[in-house]
């Protein structure tokens, strides 16, 4: 199957944002464009078996949406039927245009996965291309659907947002420069395993054309390079929070800076900016947490791979604004600040959000959908943390016995559906009086970071933090706080 769609069927399963977006660029192409969703609120609950009886529609390909795990009966019939199944990924790469006053050439990608990180990576990247000039957008698993982007002659360069579910039936992506940021325990419902999850994340470096970029502490993420097929002369370069060595970018002292590009690198390093220089992105008592650091000289990485001078990396990270729902200051309510970081949707991103907080300061909201997950390692690693905990969600078992196991000593109230009160209002009462207890004077914070997924009582994890923030501020929050404001207290 090639990228040439006139006169062939095409059938687009999930009719979701980047769904609708592949089927608008297909039938822009001529392709007949055959659609199937069965989350649709009026999808019948046969469609699928009429569709793999019908032979799929007679469809030459098959544009799949990340929601459809591989087992769907419709992704078995396509395979069995040697019908080719692309992710919306795949056809972008395929459709892509020449860029505009260029060299004829499409405007080349800078993609970025990994299990937590990825959206904020993306962010600074885009701000650090920016300010060098560039004409980018975020895209992917954020913001437009890269099938679009694809499309548009206008951008220079891409700073692509890629999870494992658009990955898996990724097959030609050739980025100019790639980042694996981490690999943790997630979507294992999914994936059916972590070393499947791991090799889905590990498919963003195949083909990659000047340079692989991993966390030199992960051995995960440095298997993957080791294991990936690039282009000749394509170089892996590592992050790390010490003193970098040839091949690295990391930190000396409060300075960011380069050995993996930088001209003489085998006995100097290039300075890339100071930690002062994401002073925006500061946790409590203006410390950066370590998260964020190495995400953004990950971001630095792929900018200079594509070839940034190290002052617009400077430059770029100091305009970088986060987006909602990560790590946000919504409300203070009788001395108690409220934080919320619906984002952290797994148990990875939520022990990165404890651990920007004091020992004993923080009243936990945590659930949702577990995904198979399990949390004992993120309850042994952040339970001094912890003054209290309150579980709201299906899936509050996992925690609670992690919680049994590991922090027995911690108070523990759960919040149950089936209940006329909002689960979030409901929520803040238990946490606020769990919060009530602190000793004058120290400082308590009630953290929104569920590590779980929101789909179970919200419809996403924004409006999961947009229902925490109308709780706080109805218990006060607004008055007290005046607008939301970051947790370190920058608006």
């Amino acid at each position: 199957m090639d990228a040439r769609f006139d006169g062939r069927t095409v059938l687009v399963t999930g009719l979701g944002v980047s769904g609708r977006a592949a089927a608008q660029v297909l039938a822009d192409r001529g392709a007949r464009v055959v659609t199937f969703d069965d989350r649709a609120p009026d999808a019948d609950v046969s469609d699928a078996a009429t569709l793999v009886g019908d032979g799929l529609a007679g469809a030459d390909l098959v544009v799949t949406s990340p929601g459809l795990p591989p087992a769907h009966p419709v992704l078995v019939a396509a395979r069995e039927r040697d019908v080719p199944v692309w992710s919306e990924v795949e056809l972008a790469w395929q459709v892509r245009v020449p860029r505009l006053g260029g060299d004829g050439t499409p405007a080349p990608w800078l993609a970025v996965t990994g299990t937590n990180g990825k959206t904020t990576t993306v962010g600074m990247l885009e701000s650090v291309l920016r300010a060098a000039g560039r004409h980018t957008l975020a895209v992917g698993n954020v913001g437009t659907p890269v099938v679009l982007a694809a499309v548009d002659s206008t951008l220079d360069v891409l700073a692509v947002e890629l999870s494992s579910f658009q990955l898996h039936h990724t097959h030609s992506m050739s980025a100019q420069a790639a980042a694996v940021l981490n690999v943790a325990p997630d979507h294992l419902d999914w994936h059916g395993s972590l070393e499947a999850y791991a090799a889905a994340k590990g498919r963003i470096y195949a083909r990659a054309q000047v340079a692989c970029v991993y966390d030199a502490t992960d051995p995960v993420t440095e298997d993957l390079v080791r294991e990936a097929d690039v282009v000749d002369g394509c170089v892996a370069v590592g992050v790390t929070l010490g003193t970098p060595g040839v091949g690295q970018v990391g930190l000396v002292e409060d300075v960011l800076v380069d050995r993996g590009f930088a001209r003489l690198r085998h006995s100097h390093a290039a300075e890339l900016g100071t930690l002062a220089d994401l002073a925006q992105l500061a946790g409590p008592g203006g410390v950066v947490p370590p998260h964020v650091v190495r995400d953004a000289l990950a971001a630095a990485a792929l900018a200079l791979a594509h070839g940034v001078d190290p002052a617009h990396v400077r430059d770029g990270l100091r305009a970088f604004t986060p987006g909602a729902h990560r790590i946000v200051t919504v409300g203070t309510v009788d001395g108690v600040a409220y934080v919320d970081d619906s984002k952290a949707t797994n148990a990875h991103a939520a022990a990165a959000s404890l651990a920007a907080f004091a020992p004993g300061s923080v009243v936990w909201v945590a659930g949702g959908l577990a995904k198979g997950a399990q949390f004992d390692d993120l309850v042994r690693t952040r339970r001094d943390r912890l003054r209290g905990v309150v579980l709201i969600g299906v899936d509050r078992a996992p925690l609670r016995d992690a919680l049994a196991r590991h922090a027995p000593d911690v108070p523990v109230i759960e919040v149950g559906a089936g209940e006329t009160e909002p689960v979030m209002t409901r929520a803040l009462d238990r946490a606020r009086r769990l919060a009530a207890g602190a000793p004058d004077g120290e400082p308590t914070t009630v953290l929104l970071a569920p590590a779980c997924a929101s789909m179970d009582q919200f419809t996403s994890y924004a409006a999961r933090g947009d229902a925490f923030a109308a709780a706080v501020h109805a218990l006060g929050g607004a008055a007290d706080a005046g607008q939301e404001r970051r947790a370190d207290g920058r608006s």
